[in-house]
């Protein structure tokens, strides 16, 4: 099965950060998406969090969801 963790920042409707955990990393799309980014993937403990999202919200409620699909 695969699980894939998306976390999107907006901001006047704009996406300017995303975290993928398929990529493992934050991903910017704007100037200060992108310095944002950096920094947040420059953290070991923000990134190490982000990775532990995918497996206590995602892995956790994967029996609730794929039975309806």
């Amino acid at each position: 099965k695969d699980i894939q963790y998306v976390l999107s920042y907006y901001y006047n409707k704009l996406e300017y950060a995303r975290f993928d955990s398929n990529l493992g990393k934050y991903v910017g799309y704007t100037a200060y998406g992108v310095k944002n980014a950096e920094r947040w993937n420059n953290d070991p403990s923000i990134i190490g969090g982000r990775k532990a999202q995918k497996e206590t919200y995602c892995l956790h409620n994967i029996g609730n969801w794929y039975p309806n699909m």
